[in-house]
C-alpha cells in the first residue's frame, strides 16, 4: 500500500514514514490472516484504483467495477476491512503529524500559529487592547463545547482504544532515539495492535443504550478534558501574568457540556432514572480522578517537619487524619491522606462506579466541591510559605483547577425536549385540574393563563392524580432535575432547551413546569435555577426568532427570570434542520440574519445574549473549521459568550487525542477572543448592499432546493433507493430512532441520517445544492461585473468566504461519477435519469461557481494539506463506494443473509472513516 504515498515536501517526510510503516504492518497482517491469494487480489484492486484516481483512466474504472462485482462475499469483506483500516490508520498518522508540526513551530520560536491562544492574545495586544481589557472580557466569558450522542460515530469504543494505542506507539518512534532492539519491539507492538484490530468486530452487534453513550462520552474526559483543561487555564494565566506584570487568576470560563442523558427530544429511552444515572456516573468519574491525583500527590509531598515549617492551617488538616506512626513528621502526607479519604467517602455517597477504589481510612464526606478546594488550597498555601511554590504549581495546581472546573459533577448536562411535548403535558395538567381547554386557546390567551400559573402558589401537578404515560414520564424528569440540583448544585443541570420553539408560549410552558418543581419562581423571592432556552431550527423559525424574543422580553415576568440569571439569555440556533428545510446557502444566510436581528433585540433591552450553535460534523449540518466559523459571526453576536455542539464522529476526531483536544479547545478560545474584540473593518464589510445580494442569492438557491427536494414527488423514491438510508438505522450507532415519525416524508426524517446518507453515496447534496443555480442566474444577469462583486465578497466578507470555502471542501469530497453508480440502484431507471440528471447539472454549476469566485484552478486550490490527504485516501475510498453499490444490489435483490448485511455495514464504516466529517 505504501506505493500510493507521494509526499514530496520535506516537512511531511515524517508523515510519509508513519503512513508507510502503518501500511506495511497492515499489509503484512492481511497477508498473514487471509492468505497470499486474497492479499494479492486486494493489492491488484488497489493498483487498479490508483490508476483510476491518478488518471481517471476509463479502462481502469471499467476493470475496477467488473472486478468488484465478481468478488465473493468473503473476499469482499476482506477488501472492505483492508481499505477501511487504511483510512483509520491515515487519520491517526495525520493527527500526529499536525501535533508534530505545532511542536516544531514552538521549538523554533516561530510566530504563534493562527488559532492558538498565544496568537490571539498577541494580535489583540498589537491592536493596543490592554491585558486588563482581555482579563475583563474573560471575566464575563462562557465558552462551551457540548458533547451530544447524535449518532454518526460508527467506531466502537474498543476500536478507538486500539487507535489510541497505535498513536502512542507512533509518538514513541517519533520522540525517542531508538536502538534496533527498541525499534523492533515497537514494530512488534504495532503488529499486535493491528492484528487485534483485524480480529475485532468493527460494528456493534447490539443497539446502544443511553447508558452506553454516557460511558462513551466519559472516555473523552478521562483521555483529554480532565488533563488538558486545567493545563490550558494555567498556561493562559501565566501568559497574561507575564503581560500584565501581576498574578492572574482566571474565572472558570471554559466548560465542557453534555446532552447525553438529558436530551430526550425524539429519544424515548431518556427518563428520570437515566438522567440520574448519567449525572451519578459522571460524578464517579470526576471523583475517581481526584482520588487518583491525590494518591499521587501524597506520594510526592514527603517533606519533613525536621526540615520545613508548615503553616497552622496545614497542621490542623494533618491532625484530622487517621493516626499513622510512619508519617508523624510528614504532615503533607497526613493532610493529603485525609483529603483522599474524604474524596472516597464522597464518591461512595454520590457517585456511580464501575470499579472499586482502594480501601482508605474512614472520613466524613465533602458537602461540596468548594470544601475540597479549600483543603487543597491549604496545602498549596503552606507549600508556598516555606519556599516550595514549585511543588504547589505542579500537580496540585492542576488538581485545584480541575476541582474548580469539573466540581463533583464533571460536566453540566443539558435537558432538551420538543415543544410539542410540553404543550401536551400542560394540556393534560390543565384538563386534570379543571382549568381551561389549553389546546383551543390562541397564543395571546395561552400567555395569560401561563403567566397566571407562573405566579400562582397553587401546585398544578398533583401526586394523587393518574396521568398518561407520557405526562408522568415528563413529570418524573422534572422531579429528577430538582433532585439532582439539590444534590450536586445548580451547575449540574443549568440549561433546558426547547426544540422546535415557535412562540412565546413555548417558553412560558417550560417556565411553568420548572415552577412546579421549584427551579423557577416569581414569588415570594424570584429565582431561576435553570436557563430556559429556545431552539430555532427551521427557516421560518429563524426568521421569527427576533420577534419572538422581543415579545418575550416585553413580559415583566420574563425580565424578572432573566435578572435572576444574571441578565443573560441564551438562544440556540439549529443548523441541521434549517439546512434540510431550506438548503445550504439559505440555511447559512438565515442563521446569519437571525443573529443580526437577535443582536438588535438584545441590545435594545440591555440583556446579554449567549448563542448556542447546534452544529454537526459535516458542512451540511453546520460543520467546517471552528475558528473560521466563530470569527465569521456577525459583529456583536459573540461578546465572550458561545456554546457549540460537538456531534458524532467529530468528538473522537477532535478530542480522543490529548494534543489534538488541547488544540481544538484553544481554537474555540482564541476565535472567541478575536470575535469579541471586532475591528472596524469587520463592521465595514458587513454592508446593507451585501445583505441585499445575499438575500437575492439565498432566495434563488432556496427555490432550486425546494423544487427538487420537496416539490418533486419522485425525489423521495430516488433518495430511498440511491442511498443507504434504509440500511443506516440498523448500524447500531446511537440510541435514538432515525426518524421522528414512521412516515416516508423528508420532513419527518432526522437531519443526521439525511446528511449521512448523501455522504455515503459521495454526493453531499445538503452541502451545496442550489448554490450553483443562484450564482449562474446572477452572473447571467450581471456578467463580468457580477463576478467581480462575488470575488470581492469572497475576499472581504468573512460570512461569504466561510460559506464558499466549506462548500468547496464538500464538493472536493464528492464524486459525481461514483454517485452515478448509486443511481443504478433505483428500480425505475427513467426516474433515476431524470433526478440524477438534475443533481449532476446542479453539481457542475456549483463547481463552476466556486472556481470562478475563488479563482482556483481546481477545488481546494488554497488547501494543499486537505487536498493531499484526500488524494492519498481516494484509492482506498473509491473502491469502497463501488463495492457498496454491488453489495446493496445483492441485498435488495433478496439476499438478506447476516454476512451480507454485515458487509454493507462495513462499507458504511469504511466510507465514513475515509471522509472523516461525514455526519
Amino acid at each position: 500500500m505504501s506505493s500510493a504515498l507521494e509526499l514530496i515536501a520535506e516537512k511531511d517526510l515524517p508523515l510519509a514514514r508513519d503512513l508507510e510503516i502503518l501500511a506495511d504492518v497492515l499489509e503484512s497482517t492481511i497477508r498473514e490472516q487471509t492468505g497470499n491469494a486474497a492479499a494479492d487480489q486486494i493489492g491488484a484492486i488497489r493498483d487498479l484504483a490508483i490508476r483510476y484516481v491518478e488518471g481517471r483512466d476509463p479502462e481502469a474504472s471499467v476493470a475496477l467495477a467488473r472486478t468488484l462485482s465478481t468478488l465473493d462475499l468473503s473476499n469482499a469483506m476482506a477488501l472492505v476491512r483492508a481499505f477501511s483500516y487504511f483510512s483509520h490508520l491515515s487519520n491517526i498518522a495525520e493527527d500526529l503529524h499536525h501535533n508534530r508540526r505545532r511542536r516544531i513551530h514552538k521549538m523554533h520560536g516561530s510566530e504563534a500559529q493562527r488559532g492558538s491562544i498565544e496568537a490571539a492574545i498577541n494580535a489583540l495586544i498589537a491592536r493596543d487592547i490592554k491585558p486588563s481589557e482581555i482579563l475583563a472580557m474573560l471575566g464575563e466569558t462562557l465558552i462551551a463545547p457540548v458533547l451530544t450522542a447524535h449518532p454518526t460515530e460508527v467506531k466502537r469504543k474498543t476500536i478507538l482504544e486500539c487507535h489510541a494505542a497505535i498513536s502512542e506507539l507512533l509518538v514513541a518512534r517519533d520522540r525517542n532515539a531508538m536502538t534496533r532492539e527498541e525499534e523492533r519491539a515497537n514494530r512488534e507492538a504495532l503488529e499486535r495492535v493491528v492484528l487485534t484490530l483485524w480480529q475485532t468486530r468493527e460494528i456493534r452487534t447490539f443497539k446502544l443504550k443511553v447508558q452506553d453513550e454516557v460511558e462513551n462520552g466519559a472516555t473523552f474526559f478521562r483521555s483529554t478534558f480532565l488533563h488538558e483543561v486545567p493545563r490550558l487555564y494555567i498556561d493562559l494565566e501565566d501568559k497574561l501574568a507575564a503581560l500584565s506584570g501581576a498574578d492572574v487568576e482566571l474565572p472558570n470560563f471554559v466548560h465542557i457540556g453534555s446532552w447525553i442523558g438529558g436530551d430526550r427530544d425524539g429519544n424515548p429511552f431518556v427518563n428520570g432514572d437515566v438522567m440520574r444515572y448519567a449525572v451519578s456516573r459522571q460524578s464517579g468519574i470526576a471523583l475517581d480522578y481526584y482520588y487518583q491525583q491525590c494518591s499521587k500527590l501524597g506520594a510526592e509531598l514527603s517533606m519533613s517537619t525536621r526540615l520545613v515549617q508548615v503553616d497552622q492551617a496545614l497542621q490542623r488538616l494533618a491532625e484530622q487524619a487517621a493516626e499513622d506512626e510512619r508519617k508523624t513528621e510528614e504532615p503533607y502526607r497526613l493532610a493529603v491522606g485525609h483529603i483522599t479519604a474524604r474524596i472516597f467517602a464522597t464518591a461512595i455517597k454520590i457517585g456511580t462506579f464501575h470499579h472499586q477504589l482502594h480501601d482508605v481510612a474512614r472520613a466524613p464526606e465533602y458537602e461540596s466541591a468548594a470544601e475540597l478546594e479549600r483543603d487543597l488550597q491549604i496545602v498549596s498555601d503552606s507549600l508556598k510559605s516555606h519556599g516550595a511554590a514549585k511543588l504547589a504549581n505542579g500537580r496540585l495546581r492542576r488538581l485545584l483547577r480541575a476541582v474548580s472546573v469539573f466540581g463533583f459533577y464533571l460536566a453540566p448536562v443539558d435537558m432538551r425536549q420538543h415543544a410539542g411535548m410540553h404543550e401536551k403535558v400542560i394540556s393534560e395538567l390543565f384538563q386534570k385540574a379543571g382549568l381551561e381547554d389549553y389546546p383551543k386557546l390562541d397564543e395571546a390567551s395561552r400567555r395569560v393563563v401561563l403567566l397566571r400559573e407562573l405566579a400562582s402558589p397553587r401546585p398544578l401537578i398533583c401526586p394523587h392524580v393518574d396521568y398518561t404515560e407520557d405526562t408522568q414520564k415528563e413529570v418524573d424528569i422534572y422531579a429528577a432535575a430538582a433532585e439532582l440540583q439539590a444534590r450536586y448544585g445548580s451547575e449540574v443541570l443549568p440549561n433546558y432547551i426547547i426544540s422546535n420553539c415557535e412562540s412565546v408560549s413555548d417558553l412560558l410552558e417550560v417556565a411553568v413546569l420548572m415552577n412546579e418543581v421549584g427551579l423557577i419562581q416569581l414569588t415570594p423571592i424570584p429565582k431561576a435555577k435553570i436557563n430556559v432556552i429556545p431552539l430555532f431550527e427551521t427557516t421560518a423559525d429563524l426568521r421569527n426568532s427576533g420577534q419572538i424574543m422581543a415579545e418575550l422580553f416585553a413580559l415583566p415576568q420574563w425580565r424578572t427570570i432573566v435578572a435572576a440569571r444574571g441578565q443573560v439569555q441564551e438562544v440556540m440556533l439549529g443548523y441541521s434542520d434549517s439546512n434540510k428545510d431550506g438548503g445550504y446557502l439559505t440555511s447559512n444566510w438565515e442563521l446569519y440574519k437571525a443573529e443580526l436581528n437577535l443582536v438588535k433585540v438584545f441590545e435594545g433591552v440591555g440583556i446579554k445574549m449567549r448563542l448556542f450553535h447546534g452544529r454537526g460534523g459535516t458542512v451540511g449540518r453546520g460543520g467546517g473549521p471552528a475558528f473560521d466559523a466563530i470569527v465569521a459571526q456577525p459583529v456583536g453576536s459573540v461578546n465572550g459568550q458561545i456554546r457549540i455542539t460537538e456531534q458524532g464522529e467529530v468528538i473522537a476526531s477532535k478530542f480522543a487525542d490529548r494534543e489534538v483536544g488541547r488544540r481544538n479547545l484553544e481554537i474555540m478560545i482564541s476565535a472567541t477572543l478575536e470575535a469579541s474584540f471586532p475591528t472596524d473593518e469587520q463592521a465595514r464589510v458587513d454592508t446593507p448592499e451585501r445583505h441585499k445580494l445575499a438575500e437575492r442569492l439565498s432566495l434563488r438557491a432556496y427555490q432550486a432546493y425546494r423544487d427538487l427536494v420537496y416539490a418533486t414527488p419522485e425525489f423521495i423514491t430516488y433518495f430511498r433507493e440511491a442511498t443507504p438510508i434504509n440500511e443506516i438505522p440498523n448500524l447500531n450507532i446511537g440510541s435514538r430512532p432515525s426518524a421522528r415519525k414512521n412516515t416516508n416524508s423528508i420532513a419527518d426524517l432526522r437531519a443526521i441520517p439525511w446528511v449521512f446518507s448523501w455522504s455515503q453515496c459521495r454526493l453531499m447534496l445538503p452541502g451545496w445544492f442550489g448554490f450553483g443555480t443562484a450564482i449562474a442566474e446572477y452572473l447571467a444577469e450581471t456578467d463580468e461585473a457580477g463576478l467581480a462583486v462575488l470575488q470581492e465578497l469572497y475576499r472581504e466578507w468573512p460570512f461569504f468566504q466561510v460559506t464558499v470555502s466549506n462548500m468547496e471542501m464538500v464538493l472536493a469530497k464528492s464524486d459525481i461519477a461514483i454517485a452515478a453508480r448509486y443511481s443504478e440502484l433505483v428500480q425505475d431507471q427513467d426516474l433515476a435519469r431524470r433526478i440524477f440528471g438534475r443533481i449532476r447539472d446542479e453539481w457542475q454549476r456549483a463547481v463552476d461557481a466556486v472556481l470562478a469566485i475563488t479563482g482556483h484552478k481546481e477545488l481546494l486550490g488554497d488547501n494543499p494539506m486537505l487536498a493531499r490527504s484526500l488524494d492519498n485516501r481516494l484509492p482506498y475510498l473509491d473502491p469502497l463506494n463501488h463495492l457498496q453499490v454491488e453489495l446493496l444490489k445483492r441485498l435488495r435483490a433478496g439476499d438478506e443473509s447476516e454476512d451480507l448485511q454485515h458487509a454493507v455495514h462495513l462499507t458504511i464504516n469504511g466510507i465514513a472513516a475515509g471522509l472523516r466529517n461525514s455526519g
